[in-house]
């Protein structure tokens, strides 16, 4: 193949590509001059250019004029003075001449080679131009077609180029045939030896909020704003939206008239339920819209351990808690803070418990062990366990010798009562239990007969139930 033949295959290559003039060039230039310094040896000084008046690449050779012939030490480098005049009139002494090489004609290895480095130029450039292009729509919605599957990851083509998305970024249930079209957030784009390598995801919270953008004029001229999300892909989402104009409901706006808007968002989801709530910067108030549609009774905020403890009537506590844990998870991860979710029984009970607890402190009333609980405070264990000046926070012990005695008297009681009974936690202790005869046992011992009564219910109800089937078969 001569030069001219190998121009303009190249040349249909940049235009299909999308490639530019320059670099076609670059690449044509760096051939031919790879294609002279085969033919003239590594220690020729050679420049190649473009002449596109020509149409054609051409060769320079550069040698420094020397006074004569006897003073050549490199035929490739030097040139005599009379030699140089010739080719140009005004050379002098010492000047770097540049000759004009004849064409270089392509060997067979040398058009393979020429093949090759524009080839290798053209991939690059084209390359660039991907990452480029991608790298601008990253964090976007993009569409393609499934081509196949690669370990659990689908093969996306989006023209110019492939994406994949991993297992992890399919929405649970979903299942991609080739040919099938694919819409995902551009979630990645990550330069590599083997180009640009696009990752999509359709689990990215930030694919729903994408989603919502598309949906609610409000959210694209920033009246509503999306402040936080949290997914399990494919079960349940909740997003906090709040409103920069106070004529403007942040969640209808996200609703839309008869749901249409939200509709159109969980279809794409293939069926995930979404929860949109108003944003607050109050986080007791916050947290109670996150629980929705559980009903809150109050809030306890304990800051130490970042924890909102959160009190429901029982007959909301399931609601609370929602599938498998689900909306306390999503609740708590929207909040930022661990959520501890109890039933008003509960509470009950352990208020009655924390309070007989603090109560085998020396001299301590009901009412002042109803104020510590109040105060954040457990157990015996506990309030051990805090400086004077913490406990000084306590109504009835706000001054320094009061709150040191009461240390001193929680400080007694954990020596006398044990830390297992101190801190409340009775499963593994002792307890005298008195049965009757007057017979005194431990509390494993008592759990010893219990286990054996219940393993007598069981066995009991076992044979009403086969009692029942038989019945019910005749």
């Amino acid at each position: 193949m001569n030069f001219s033949e190998l121009s303009r295959v190249i040349d249909a290559v940049g235009k299909d590509r999308g490639i530019s003039r320059e670099i076609i060039i670059e690449a044509l230039e760096q051939a031919m001059l790879m294609a002279a310094r085969k033919k003239l040896g590594p220690t020729a000084e050679l420049e190649a250019h473009w002449n596109d008046e020509a149409g054609e690449v051409e060769i320079f050779q550069f040698k420094k004029v020397v006074a004569k012939d006897d003073d050549i030490s490199d035929d490739d480098r030097e040139i005599a003075l009379d030699e140089a005049k010739k080719l140009d009139e005004e050379a002098k002494l010492a000047d770097e001449l540049g000759i004009k090489l004849e064409a270089v004609n392509f060997g067979r290895i040398d058009a393979q080679t020429a093949r090759q480095i524009i080839l290798q130029k053209v991939r690059d450039a084209e390359r660039d131009i991907i990452y480029k292009e991608f790298i601008g729509r990253k964090g976007q919605i993009i569409s393609g077609i499934a081509r196949r599957m690669e370990r659990g990851a689908v093969i996306v083509d989006l023209g110019r180029t492939e994406a994949i998305m991993v297992r992890q970024g399919i929405i649970p249930g979903e299942q991609y045939k080739p040919g099938d079209r694919v819409q995902a957030l551009l979630e990645d784009v990550a330069e590599s030896a083997r180009g640009p390598q696009l990752v999509l995801s359709r689990t990215a919270p930030a694919y729903l909020i994408k989603l919502f953008e598309m949906e609610v004029p409000e959210i694209a001229e920033d009246v509503v704003e999306i402040r936080l999300c949290v997914r399990e892909p494919g079960e349940r989402a909740k997003i906090a939206v709040y409103s920069n104009d106070r004529d403007v409901d942040p969640v209808g706006a996200c609703v839309g008239m008869k749901g249409i808007r939200v509709q159109n968002v969980v279809q794409e989801l293939r069926g995930e339920k979404i929860d949109i709530i108003p944003w607050n910067e109050d986080v007791t108030v916050f947290v109670r819209s996150a629980l929705a549609p559980a009903e809150i009774s109050m809030v306890r905020v304990i800051p130490a351990t970042n924890t909102l403890e959160i009190v429901v009537e029982d007959d909301q506590l399931s609601l609370a808690i929602g599938r498998k844990g689900q909306n306390v998870r999503l609740a708590s991860q929207i909040t930022g803070w661990k959520v501890d979710i109890l039933s008003k029984s509960k509470l009950d009970s352990r208020t009655k418990n924390a309070i007989k607890n603090l109560t085998n402190i020396e001299g301590l009333t009901d009412t002042l062990a109803q104020s510590i609980y109040q105060c954040g405070f457990l157990n015996v264990l506990d309030l051990s366990r805090q400086t004077p000046e913490t406990l000084a926070r306590i109504p009835g012990f706000d001054n320094e010798g009061a709150a040191s005695e009461l240390k001193r008297k929680a400080l007694a009681a954990v020596a006398t009562m044990g830390e297992e009974a101190a801190s409340g936690r009775l499963d593994n202790i002792a307890i005298p239990v008195t049965l009757g005869g007057g017979v005194s046992m431990n509390k494993n011992a008592t759990m010893a007969n219990a286990d054996a009564r219940l393993k007598e219910a069981f066995a009991n109800a076992e044979t009403n139930s086969e009692s029942s089937g038989d019945g019910e078969t005749k």
